[in-house]
């Protein structure tokens, strides 16, 4: 079997590629696979320290205002689509699987348009702008969240599949999290992240909350993980320099996490941005959560993600124009001072888990593969 996987641009639209391609080669060893993506995207490094072959193509996304740079664009994808046909001849793969991020655009459609199986995935709550485009010409769209089912009735087959990375994440041992982290076997602990690239605002927060050292002392038992994001750390660590917190271990500063997926399985409570994949891994483990939606994504779909958490009261949700270090850590301290709560917060998660998300893709693949 011949995969060609693409999505770029962030974290949230590669990592769903990474855990389907993993899932078909477990599956079938002699899987091959090809990934094609942008030499300016997060995935041109990801991919290939997968292991998994590596094509790039030139293409940006549209302006959502009328603009020269549209134009360019549209010149971007005819020739992205042209150098994607050229990928596909070469390669001849079964199926052309795309999560996500303006480089599925051209790939897909090329896909299409030479008649090999084609199968989208979207992430968010509020579809994006290169799925919703793909929606016509594609053979099936799987979905993270069942209330987009509807935003796809034009597709000619979609199906609620859940996050890929859901699946992904529950084969973390636990106890390995904590131990790559130096701490000790009993150590609790909350993660802070800001997502793959880190998070400015939520960077500012936890410089600002290491100043609280008066809400800091009531967190006993626990250790505050904190991820900044690696264009944010030393920024961070030298605003941090002279902590108390910091030097005494109550704050714990690193760049990114490599393991996260063991990391998250030992936390007590997440605190995180609200992007689909790392949602995805949050309720697959049923970890309570702080979320605080990006405000600077297409169509506010961060905040959809969120609500549909808290809904459910599995998570509460700090909007940015509200986020100080104070209400942050007071919020913390109330949840994590709470067993009961966040027992509650755990099987409220639990409860919006999608089973064998992978496996649910994989039949889908298997289906559109068949009736070529």
């Amino acid at each position: 079997m011949k995969i060609l996987l693409t999505g770029g641009g962030t974290g949230g639209h590669i990592y769903p590629a990474l855990a389907i391609a993993q899932y078909m080669k477990q599956q079938e060893p002699s899987t091959e696979l090809l990934y094609i993506g942008t030499d300016k995207g997060m995935e041109s490094k990801i991919v290939p320290r997968a292991g998994i072959p590596f094509e790039s193509i030139e293409i940006t996304g549209f302006k959502r205002k009328l603009s020269y740079d549209n134009v360019r664009t549209v010149i971007r994808f005819l020739q992205g689509v042209s150098r994607s046909k050229q990928l596909i001849r070469k390669f001849k793969p079964d199926v052309v699987v795309g999560t996500g991020g303006y480089v599925c655009g051209p790939v897909v459609y090329a896909a299409a348009r030479l008649g090999v199986p084609t199968f989208i995935h979207e992430q968010n709550a509020i579809p994006g702008l290169t799925n919703k485009f793909l929606t016509r010409f594609v053979s099936h769209v799987g979905v993270s969240f069942e209330d987009s089912l509807a935003a796809f009735a034009k597709a000619k087959q979609v199906s609620f599949t859940g996050n890929p990375c859901a699946s992904q994440v529950l084969e973390a041992m636990p106890g390995r999290g904590r131990a790559s982290l130096g701490l000790a076997p009993n150590q609790r602990y909350a993660l802070i992240v800001g997502g793959s690239r880190g998070a400015k605002a939520l960077n500012e927060a936890v410089i600002a909350m290491a100043e609280e050292s008066s809400l800091l002392e009531r967190l006993t038992q626990h250790v505050l993980v904190f991820a900044t994001g690696e264009t944010y750390y030393e920024g961070t660590r030298q605003a941090l320099a002279d902590s108390k917190a910091v030097a005494s271990g109550k704050i714990m500063l690193m760049p990114y996490i490599n393991n996260m997926s063991e990391v998250l399985t030992d936390a007590s409570i997440v605190v995180s941005r609200s992007g689909a994949s790392s949602l995805a891994e949050i309720t697959a483990l049923g970890k309570p959560s702080i979320l605080i939606p990006s405000p600077n994504v297409t169509n506010n779909h961060q905040e959809a993600n969120a609500r549909s958490l808290e809904a459910v009261g599995a998570a509460e949700i700090i909007l940015e124009q509200q986020l100080t270090g104070k209400v942050l850590l007071e919020k913390m301290v109330s949840l994590l001072l709470d067993e009961h709560r966040l027992a509650k917060m755990s099987q409220a998660s639990l409860f919006l888990a999608v089973p064998n998300s992978t496996s649910r893709i994989a039949l889908a693949l298997n289906r559109i593969m068949k009736r070529k």
